[in-house]
């Protein structure tokens, strides 16, 4: 990690709420880059540490579960390219472990839950991750209808026709097979053919490719199936969804049924009843891995009698009865030529380390992150030292790299014996390196620490801020404008032509008339332009002149707002009008606006904040009040169920519920219309409390709002 946080058993509540609202961003962009768009930015190790440390300070502190928790969702809202496929059950992840302890741990927990002591009576099956793409396959009267991505588990995106230039998935299935068949597995590229693949790339003079997974992801949203044809990828079988009839009742059954009905499943899966067999079962399979023709990146451990996976039923997000143990991440030695500071859309400066190119897990390396100031000086935000000897890091020092699956590795540590006698200390820079603003580090005002991040004060002065920002307006979760991405934004920002220059979202919507009144430079005369692509970016803009309000809120670029927090946003005021309206009444922090915002399940303190102080800045309300005159954010959707006994109402859930999780809970609630919050107000119309509650239900009896306990909720909902 790139620094040492406050450990989670030393958290008080008010520490923990906003560690937990930290965490949520954090994960929900990580898992946008990674599921909806292929291009990770941090390694699978990082990643995994931040769930991790998330899951942890959730179980010490069960009433602080947000509803955008991470241990509440999968994967990341499918991309808007293809069609949606809603799936008829969702596509789970898997918890993982990273130890032999841990795995041991999983195996014991199993025996626990089911009233048995660990006698070796509970077999597992364990076989190869593979580092692909999730893929569902529904067959309908044994015929395939359908291909679809797993998305965020619940919607993912219909590649039918390019699933089916896939050699290894077939067409029918055979005449014994159920009515309705979901099989689910992984899409990926072998290694040789990513090989082959980049070979012809480079002959051809093009970009090569960066790794197998990410290319294999990308062929398959193609949106001409013959590019995905030529791509060569391959499929192997190990899950399912719907089935109309099981044709097994175990693990192994099931995956060998569907070897028998034509499908590829990994040769490596094993049948296993002790932790020492599964445990050397996983050491045999990394001593084969540098062999093995694709990527894969642990061993996956399923209880193989399906009775029992029922029994063991699944958490908020994850089964109980699998688990993923993952290998290692992978390390090489390389110097650090230089150091960059990139300027981020929210001012955040972040150090890169140019490397001399080094081979790490097939992929050639020449960047790596070095997080942030405290990360390069080897200490902590507590002062702690977070290397071996507290040593920091120096352009010219010899490095361990480590990658694990990611774009961009990080720098893991220095080789002191190698660094040269003239090597200076880096100073981190006090101005941006764009705009020359200050750049400065924030001190919390409560826990009085500094941010781990350096920020350029300058705001939309900032040219890399202001570019970084209309990339985030443009992106497929935002205003989604198809032909204006990456590098159209560059060229248009950079741009010194009033009539082509784009320097703030309202710019955008006003290309086209600018265009059409001059006699001068016409975009079509421009190289990489013409006629028919400029009438096509021009006709995407218009279409983009009404969008869904929490589009539009994500897509104004609000720190610490992503897309699950514009959906809570829009939801809890219906309108923009009245969104605006509420932020400038809560701009002093206190009073009903304020206590509204910061009652809505999932906006914590530090959210709060900062939507409010980006509605204060005059620049900002002056860029959206003239976005306004070009575009119609669209009212949010009440919800349905009017009929219900609790649509319309504000309910709370506190204490540690037993009938149900906190996440079915309000899942529950909102599809009868109802609103949840995660405090009490004068606004609260019922507070639902569990064993163990405490200030919320004083609070609720001292302002005589309707409380119940769990079984009287559930006879309130009930049918």
């Amino acid at each position: 990690m790139a620094e040492q946080l406050i450990p989670v058993e030393e958290l008080n509540e008010e520490q923990a709420r906003a560690e937990l609202e930290r965490l949520s961003a954090a994960i929900a962009h990580h898992d946008a880059l990674y599921h909806g768009e292929d291009k990770p930015e941090v390694s699978d190790a990082d990643y995994d540490a931040l769930k991790r440390r998330n899951d942890a300070i959730e179980e010490r502190f069960p009433g602080l579960v947000r509803t955008d928790s991470p241990s509440q969702r999968v994967g990341a809202a499918p991309a808007g390219i293809f069609s949606q496929v809603t799936h008829a059950r969702p596509m789970l992840s898997l918890d993982n472990t990273f130890s032999d302890e841990d795995v041991r741990d999983f195996v014991n927990s199993v025996y626990r839950f089911l009233g048995q002591l660990p006698d070796g009576s509970i077999a597992f099956t364990a076989e190869p991750k593979i580092d692909g793409l999730s893929m569902s396959l529904r067959y309908e009267n044994r015929k395939l209808v359908t291909g679809a991505t797993r998305g965020d588990g619940t919607t993912g995106e219909n590649v039918t026709a390019n699933i089916r230039t896939i050699g290894e998935i077939p067409d029918t299935l055979p005449d014994d097979a159920p009515d309705v068949v979901e099989v689910r597995g992984e899409v990926y590229m072998a290694k040789s053919d990513f090989m082959a693949l980049n070979a012809q790339m480079e002959a051809d003079g093009k970009q090569t490719y960066v790794n197998p997974r990410n290319t294999a992801a990308g062929s398959l949203r193609q949106l001409d199936a013959k590019v995905t044809a030529s791509r060569k990828l391959k499929f192997f079988a190990y899950a399912w969804g719907e089935m109309s009839e099981m044709p097994a009742d175990t693990q192994l059954g099931m995956v060998k049924t569907f070897e028998r009905w034509g499908f590829p499943i990994n040769p490596l899966m094993s049948r296993l009843s002790s932790v020492e067999a599964i445990l050397d079962h996983y050491h045999q399979i990394g001593l084969k891995r540098p062999d093995l023709d694709y990527d894969i990146d642990g061993v996956v451990y399923k209880v193989d009698r399906l009775d029992l996976q029922q029994r063991l039923g699944f958490r908020s997000r994850s089964p109980r009865w699998a688990t993923a143990h993952k290998f290692p991440a992978e390390q090489a030695f390389t110097t650090i030529e230089t150091i960059d500071i990139q300027v981020g859309r929210t001012g955040a400066l972040t150090p890169v380390a140019r490397l001399t190119p080094i081979t790490v897990g097939g992929v050639v390396v020449t960047n790596a992150t070095l997080h942030n100031a405290d990360y390069i000086l080897g200490i902590g935000n507590n002062g702690e030292r977070i290397r071996e000897e507290g040593h920091d890091i120096r352009i010219g020092d010899t490095v361990i790299v480590q990658r694990a699956g990611d774009v961009i590795p990080q720098v893991l540590d220095v080789v002191l014996e190698k660094r040269k006698s003239d090597a200076e200390p880096y100073v981190f820079p006090s101005k941006c390196p764009v705009c020359g603003s200050h750049a400065v580090r924030e001190k919390n005002e409560k826990t009085g620490k500094l941010d781990s991040v350096t920020r350029c004060t300058g705001g939309f002065i900032c040219k890399a801020q202001a570019k970084e920002h209309l990339k985030h307006f443009v992106s497929r979760n935002a205003f989604d404008i198809e032909g204006l991405g990456t590098k159209q934004i560059d060229f248009f920002f950079d741009s010194e032509d009033p009539a082509i220059t784009v320097r703030t979202a309202p710019d955008i919507f006003t290309l086209r008339e600018r265009q059409e009144a001059t006699s001068l430079t016409k975009l079509e005369n421009i190289e990489g332009f013409g006629r028919v692509s400029v009438r096509k970016l021009f006709d995407a803009i218009d279409a983009r002149r009404s969008i869904a309000l929490n589009r539009f809120i994500y897509a104004l670029g609000i720190r610490h707002v992503g897309e699950t927090t514009a959906k809570l946003l829009a939801r809890s005021y219906g309108s923009y009008a009245a969104f605006e309206e509420g932020m400038k009444q809560a701009g002093s922090l206190h009073g009903e606006a304020w206590n509204e915002l910061n009652a809505i399940d999932g906006i914590g303190e530090v959210v709060a904040t900062a939507i409010v102080e980006f509605f204060k800045e005059e620049r900002n309300r002056d860029v959206i009040h003239r976005l306004l005159e070009k575009v119609t954010p669209e009212d949010a959707e009440a919800p349905q169920a009017s009929d219900s006994p609790v649509a319309g109402k504000t309910v709370v859930f506190t204490g540690s519920l037993e009938k149900f999780t906190r996440d079915e809970a309000k899942a529950r609630a909102e599809s009868l219309g109802a609103k949840v919050s995660g405090s009490v107000s004068k606004k609260t119309d019922i507070l639902v409390a569990g064993p163990g509650a405490g200030s919320k239900l004083s609070k609720a009896q001292e302002l005589g709002i309707q409380t119940m306990d769990e079984d009287e909720w559930l006879a309130l909902i009930a049918p």
